[in-house]
């Protein structure tokens, strides 16, 4: 007969069926045997996709990708012990990103902690502020259970189921471990918000035409922040991974035109979503000279660095701004000057430069598709090469951006991949130690579902964004290789080779794009060899291009030159 272990096991999957999870990823353990089963039986009968990797971190950054990719709350199982530790990185970005990441943890019975006992500890509330936990004891009944998963499921951000289970573990041979087709009044979805919903609409707040003002677009923002730009009739400055990066409004290089008098002459600001790429955005935002709105986020959480501005419930309403003294037409004309200068500028960089890359693979997104996105500088590269898209032709460009960790890259581009079930292949981009930091993510077992994704990783060898700030000086010249830049002269093909999957090495801009233009199926490592040697030095060379068009405002007569 089934055990005790075994019906808990299944009563926790029937309540998360029943709360809109399709998709669990599993790190399999001794502790959590009564998941594993009912998981592979449920899996067989197909009402639930089973992802089985061998270590948790890489579990859990799995998860938070399906929970992109699928716009759906996604479960991570584990074992007992360190095994609950290792998902902290990924709990905390889904926290800071308001993922619906719901972490299943197998524990001990509460009374074997504080004993001594093999793989106990108090997983009770392991996650502090960033997940609470729902611990399960072994005598809980079904509802209690089902109650916390609905509670789970219909959060906004990460929370931790931790399931006691007493020994036996395992039913006698023979019986059943899934009870077959469920009743599909249990597979009623709860009550709660989907994804990208904050709960019920907040009341705008109307601000008036004036005085000059941009609309400031972070992680996450969505396409309200280009429709509020359009409708008032201002510039849009927007990261990548926005979703607002598309349309007429939008000002490609604004980074480097907020150190011209345009980003001066700045005198309101509304931010929506998470905006982190940046210094020149963090000084325009700690400004005491702007009037300042910030959106809060399906966090809760509104991008206020300096705890000075306005906090808005819902993007605002701006009244619709005639441009009648040049300020928007000023903004798209530099914009325009200053993208062409740097364009020229990239064509003549060394081939292959680490801007080139960026530059390919933005051509190479298409409508429909996804893009993943590293942090240090390929995203930063990224928001400087991608031009803004035509609204109706979205693409899907992501970034764990909440705590922006180069950690669980890979794996969070490998869920985005399997959570868009039809969409085109992925497309990701990242650094070699974003690569090293995650190249567990490329073992995939046989029986597991495989992605189209091609990782193009822009190898430097070492970490290039540091000599983009003040270490990388040269005071610190000495110091500077062995503390931050950290060479280690990794094997990227052996590395691919060991977890099977294709690579390919490229040398050239053309050969880059004749990769990415190729037909692909299943997981591909394109490396592309850089150097970093002139990181700084092209920095400076593009910041000199701003200041050398020098936009002014009001705009001199005859326009930009």
């Amino acid at each position: 007969m089934p055990t005790a272990s075994a019906d808990r096991a299944v009563h926790v999957l029937q309540a998360l069926l029943a709360a809109g999870v399709r998709d669990v990823v599993l790190a399999p353990g001794s502790r959590s045997a009564p998941f594993a089963l009912a998981l592979y039986a449920a899996d067989a009968a197909g009402d639930l996709r089973l992802h089985v990797r061998l270590d948790e971190r890489t579990a859990g950054f799995l998860a938070l990708g399906l929970c992109i990719g699928s716009r759906a709350p996604v479960a991570v199982v584990t074992t007992s012990g360190t095994a609950v530790g290792n998902l902290l990185p990924a709990v905390m970005e889904a926290h800071h990103a308001g993922r619906r990441l719901i972490v299943v943890s197998a524990d001990r019975p509460a009374s074997l902690r504080g004993t001594g006992a093999n793989q106990t500890t108090w997983q009770d509330g392991i996650f502090g502020t960033f997940a609470p936990t729902a611990d399960l004891a072994v005598e809980a009944p079904g509802s209690a259970v089902v109650e916390a998963v609905r509670v789970a499921a219909a959060g906004v951000g990460p929370t931790h189921l931790n399931v006691q289970f007493d020994a036996p573990l395992v039913p006698e041979p023979g019986m059943p471990w899934w009870p077959g087709p469920l009743d599909p009044s249990v597979l009623q979805v709860a009550d709660g918000p989907t994804s990208g919903d904050d709960g019920p609409a907040a009341l705008p707040v109307t601000l008036a035409a004036a005085p000059r003002t941009v609309v400031l677009a972070g992680d996450d923002a969505g396409p309200a922040a280009r429709v509020l730009a359009e409708a008032a009739g201002v510039p849009l400055l927007a990261e990548p991974t926005s979703g607002s990066r598309a349309g007429d409004h939008a000002i490609r290089t604004y980074r480097l035109l907020l150190a011209t008098a345009l980003g001066g002459a700045i005198e309101r600001v509304v931010v929506v979503g998470h905006p982190t790429l940046s210094r020149p955005v963090t000084a325009l935002l700690s400004r005491t000279d702007i009037d300042l709105y910030a959106v809060r986020t399906r966090t809760g959480v509104a991008t206020d660095p300096a705890r000075r501005a306005v906090v808005l419930d819902a993007p605002p309403v701006i009244a619709r701004r005639v441009d009648d003294d040049g300020w928007l037409t000023a903004w798209r004309d530099a914009d325009a000057a200053l993208s062409a200068r740097v364009d020229a500028l990239v064509a003549g960089l060394p081939d292959l430069h680490a801007l080139h890359v960026a530059t390919e693979v933005s051509a190479a997104l298409g409508p429909g598709q996804s893009l993943v996105v590293g942090s240090s500088n390929p995203i930063r590269d990224l928001d400087l090469m991608l031009v803004p898209y035509r609204p109706r032709e979205r693409r899907l460009v992501v970034a764990n951006r909440g705590l922006a960790g180069i950690d669980g890259t890979i794996s969070t581009a490998v869920g985005v991949d399997l959570g868009r079930a039809g969409a085109p292949r992925t497309l990701a981009v990242l650094g070699d130690l974003t690569f090293l930091h995650d190249n567990t993510g490329l073992l995939v077992g046989p029986d597991e579902p495989r992605p189209d994704l091609t990782l193009v990783v822009v190898n430097d060898d070492g970490g290039s964004i540091f000599a983009l700030l003040e270490q990388g000086g040269p005071d610190y010249a000495e110091a500077f290789e062995r503390v931050f830049a950290t060479p280690v002269h990794a094997d990227l093909e052996a590395l691919a080779a060991a977890s099977h999957t294709a690579y390919r090495r490229v040398e050239s801009r053309r050969a880059l794009r004749e990769v990415l233009a190729a037909p692909a199926h299943g997981p591909l490592v394109v490396e592309a060899r850089v150097s970093r040697a002139d990181r700084r030095a092209t920095a400076a060379a593009l910041t000199a291009l701003a200041a050398d068009l020098a936009p002014s405002w009001p705009p001199a007569s005859g326009g930009m030159p």
